[in-house]
């Protein structure tokens, strides 16, 4: 008899937890963001995709956007500048670097590592969650690529 009440119980407990998680799914909204590059608009990527008040920041390089040409100086250069350009998707939608919560560091080489870390560190001041690793290559013969997560 007790293991009929437990049996029914737990799938009762299954039941609504699942009608809840569905729920909760079909009322999240997700709205895939234009670039506010104008040039980058065409892509076959958004720079950021919204469900609910999370925010995910397609990967950014150590792109000028304005010359679309990687930056010149290095690992360190290239991180000042995807970390400009993530800056710059944030506060299109009233975000700072402070509401990233987790990014994904992709490096050419981990022999930048260090040098890397040196320039993240003095902007991601609240320590978001992060994985790093290097990858045979990148895009455009870049250096460094950063992907983040942010919530509103």
């Amino acid at each position: 008899m007790k293991l009929k009440r437990f049996q029914f119980i737990l799938l009762l407990v299954l039941t609504l937890g699942l009608g809840f998680s569905s729920t909760a799914q079909e009322n999240t909204e997700l709205v895939f963001h234009k670039s506010h590059e104008v040039k980058k608009q065409n892509s076959p990527f958004s720079d950021a995709v919204q469900a609910g008040n999370l925010f995910f920041l397609a990967g950014q390089l150590g792109m000028d956007h304005t010359t679309r040409t990687i930056v010149e100086g290095g690992i360190q250069a290239e991180t000042e500048q995807a970390i400009k350009n993530i800056e710059a998707v944030l506060a299109q939608h009233g975000m700072t670097l402070d509401n990233v919560v987790k990014c994904t560091v992709i490096l050419s080489t981990m022999d930048d590592f260090g040098a890397f870390n040196e320039v993240y560190s003095k902007h991601f001041t609240k320590k978001p969650a992060r994985t790093t690793f290097a990858a045979g290559g990148l895009s455009r013969g870049a250096k460094i690529e950063i992907e983040a997560m942010a919530i509103k």
